[in-house]
């Protein structure tokens, strides 16, 4: 193959896929278990072979011989585990036994390291990973297997991406130290990223222009908020019930500012309610395009709204950007391209 090779773990409505694919990696194969965002990836990704299904019961080998590729083969394993593990699984009788919470997500990824015997790694998960024993147990399993790692907590924004968004990155190669993405001269700014879209009004883009439905207090509410600011920055008089009993939650109801990265975009990114979502100068929350273009996707990026908006903003909200993975999986496909001449050349 001419391209570098990739499987995504975890791989959600494919933003970890998207960036792979900016860096020139091929990504073969893919497994979740949400069917909304497997749909969504398969929108945006019709050439991956992706599996819909618990990964605890896909065999890598499984993975591997559909994709044609054998062991040792695989130029990149990466994948985005959720932090939280299960404590049981039950069938409809209530039958089956409890899994041991240690069982998690995480040491999925070790699994199909294990069996797959790839030549990069790359992992993705919260900040608190950091302190957790979930991560010592990967490491000790991925160093026997002879990989060099590194491992440290990185802010999005440093890598292009229009949203401060801290993220647990792991590294590991085989038979070589290995680097993280050299941070970007400059942070890219929300004005950057959305301010040329047209009105939502003037839009025939679904994700930009599905409008929103406010009581009419709150629409005032939000028409008094001034350009980049929030209720903590106005009078008790206006301020909401849960800003006045709390010095917390100082977000909430605000605006985002033009000339500086977006907030952390969550699942609750079009509902400002839940964070500073509001226009930075409009009396509205932003879009689910803009949300998706803060998350550093294409334009034409999509995903689907078959239930509704808010179930859409969970899958933009819970993806990784892309821009952020696409520098780190440069910086891997570039070791892998010097050990190896030759091999990996764009066509």
């Amino acid at each position: 193959m001419n391209k570098l090779t990739a499987f995504d773990l975890f791989c959600g409505a494919g933003g970890l896929t998207e960036g792979l694919k900016q860096a020139g990696f091929q990504v073969l194969a893919a497994v979740d278990n949400a069917p909304l965002a497997v749909k969504a990836y398969r929108m945006n990704h019709r050439k991956t072979r992706v599996w819909l299904t618990d990964i605890r019961r896909l065999p890598p080998l499984t993975m591997a011989d559909e994709a044609g590729i054998s062991v040792g083969e695989l130029d990149l394993l990466a994948g985005c585990p959720p932090c939280q593990g299960f404590s049981s699984l039950r069938t409809r009788h209530r039958s089956s036994s409890v899994v041991d919470a240690r069982n998690n997500l995480v040491a999925q990824f070790a699994r199909f390291a294990e069996a797959l015997r790839p030549r990069a790694l790359m992992m993705e998960n919260v900040p608190g990973l950091a302190e957790d024993v979930r991560l010592k147990r990967l490491l000790g399993r991925l160093r026997r297997l002879g990989y060099t790692l590194k491992y440290e907590v990185l802010d999005a924004a440093d890598y292009g991406v229009p949203q401060r968004r801290r993220r647990l990155v792991l590294l590991g190669l085989l038979g070589q130290e290995v680097s993280f993405a050299e941070p970007v001269r400059r942070r890219r700014t929300v004005r950057q990223a959305i301010g040329r879209l047209p009105s939502p009004v003037d839009s025939d883009d679904p994700l930009h222009n599905h409008g929103e439905q406010r009581s009419e207090r709150i629409r005032k509410l939000i028409e008094t908020i001034p350009a980049e600011g929030g209720f903590r920055r106005m009078g008790r008089e206006v301020q909401l019930g849960c800003h006045k009993r709390t010095n917390g939650f100082y977000d909430i109801y605000g605006r985002m500012a033009w000339d500086e990265p977006a907030p952390t975009i969550t699942g609750g990114c079009i509902n400002p309610s839940k964070g500073r979502f509001l226009h930075p100068e409009l009396a509205r929350a932003i879009t689910l395009r803009e949300a998706a273009l803060l998350q550093s996707f294409r334009p034409g990026y999509k995903f689907p709204l078959d239930r509704g908006k808010y179930h859409a903003a969970d899958l933009i909200g819970n993806a990784l950007p892309p821009r952020f993975v696409a520098l780190h999986a440069a910086a891997l496909a570039n070791a892998l391209r010097s050990e190896a001449p030759g091999r990996g050349s764009a066509t």
